[in-house]
């Protein structure tokens, strides 16, 4: 996408995100060639250029949203083999329609997918699949931000020597910082690939200084043979073979003890918190208060439209600290305020982005706006009542624009970038076939 002018955007309220969690009422933020270059109170905002566009837009402006942990293609199954257990969910109803999906299956998929989240405000997504060319130009297609980390798991049809070649290659033709696709290593579980390969995927994300990103401790059962045979946690027996040595991204995390929780926190590993697909199939409920409080980075994740099964991130961003409250007994945990905070800049930091997840100078202008003119936001007498609005609010909100990198991806509800009624259709198609 070729960058865009500079531009004024004025709203009733902006909420930064920033590490001061700062909110301007009414607030500017200015962009130029699809970075923010100044944001704050409109009372305080510099003149404005002859050859600026000024949009007093109105509504509340904020970040867009950062799924930190998805497998969007699985649009084509979303629903199936509802009410299994983990290990039965992928054997039974997963992996052997996965098995059948062709690349131009995964494009559709993940293009339904992309736009399912950027019109519920999610602008930037960490997907771990096979057929990694497809999902890329998907969110080409679709203007998403995307870290892309392909997936190495056991019943790949490819070798494990040939698929390290395969990510050595991808990782050089699409990571691509300044842009809006980069890229990192998935391995899909120690106890799925074994705890070997896990920590030969740890090197070579290391050497490619790239993010690894795997399940860790999703079900209190899924590692019980490696850690009989290690005795240790399987977070343990990782941290032991140096698989945490690099910058890593694990998903779930909810089987973690207090001493794993400190090797978690000691070896800077940020976590994917996913509380609607835990609980769906489930697994458990993660202890957040418990990893926040050890100083680990915690981003929200959808987890796969088949074990959720909505990608509205929005659902994580109230559900999360409501069952944190309950396991805790306490309604002091988890401020709207931090929920929101991992739902964007929290999110950016876990999956290895330091230039979006906030409006702040210098960051890609990667934005979302919000209709204020509905009941869920009223009343509202000070600051707090709109941000608790914004995060206990539910699917009420209408979020009526998005902009990725400045571009506008969706107007007025509408997004610009996907024929909705095809993609729509070819996903119909493609999961009856899938359904064999």
């Amino acid at each position: 996408m070729p960058p865009v002018g500079r531009e004024r955007f004025i709203a009733d309220v902006v909420v930064t995100c920033d590490e001061a969690d700062s909110v301007h009422g009414p607030g500017v933020v200015d962009i130029e060639d699809g970075r923010i270059c100044w944001v704050g109170p409109k009372a305080d905002a510099p003149e404005a250029c002859t050859t600026m566009s000024v949009n007093d837009i109105g509504g509340l402006l904020m970040p867009g949203l950062v799924n930190s942990h998805c497998h969007t293609p699985m649009t084509l199954v979303r629903g199936v083999g509802d009410g299994l257990p983990l290990q039965r969910w992928l054997t039974e109803a997963m992996w052997p329609r996965e098995s059948r999906m062709t690349a131009e299956d995964v494009w559709w998929g993940m293009t339904l997918g992309s736009a399912e989240m950027l019109q519920r405000g999610v602008t930037t997504t960490c997907e771990m699949y096979l057929f990694e060319e497809s999902v890329v130009d998907a969110a080409h297609q679709s203007g998403a931000r995307l870290v892309m980390t392909p997936v190495v798991i056991s019943e790949s049809s490819r070798g494990f020597q040939d698929r390290i070649t395969d990510l050595v290659g991808f990782h050089a033709r699409h990571h691509d910082p300044a842009g809006r696709t980069t890229v990192g290593i998935a391995a899909h579980s120690a106890y799925d690939l074994g705890v070997g390969p896990v920590a030969e995927l740890a090197e070579l994300a290391r050497s490619l200084d790239a993010t690894l990103h795997l399940h860790l401790a999703e079900t209190q059962e899924e590692s019980a043979v490696l850690e009989e045979r290690f005795g240790r946690s399987i977070t343990g027996i990782l941290h032991d073979h140096g698989v945490f040595g690099g910058r890593v991204l694990a998903a779930h995390c909810v089987w973690v003890n207090p001493a794993d929780i400190e090797l978690i926190a000691a070896d800077d590993v940020a976590v994917a918190h996913c509380p609607v697909s835990n609980m769906k199939l489930g697994a458990g409920i993660a202890p957040l208060v418990d990893l926040r409080a050890a100083g680990v980075t915690v981003g929200y994740g959808t987890d796969g439209p088949a074990s959720n099964d909505s990608l509205d991130l929005w659902e994580e961003v109230k559900i999360a600290p409501l069952l944190a409250r309950v396991r805790g007994l306490d309604s002091t945990v988890v401020t709207a305020v931090q929920t929101l905070a991992m739902a964007t800049r929290g999110g950016a930091a876990a999956v290895g982005l330091d230039d979006t997840g906030s409006l702040t100078t210098g960051n890609a202008a990667d934005m979302i706006r919000i209709d204020l003119d509905q009941s869920t936001f009223v009343p509202v007498t000070d600051t707090d009542d709109l941000i608790a609005h914004l995060a206990w609010s539910g699917s009420a909100r209408k979020i009526t624009d998005v902009w990725v990198a400045g571009k506008p991806i969706v107007v007025r509800g509408e997004i610009q970038t996907v024929d909705m009624e095809r993609a729509l259709a070819q996903v119909r198609e493609r999961a009856r076939r899938l359904a064999g």
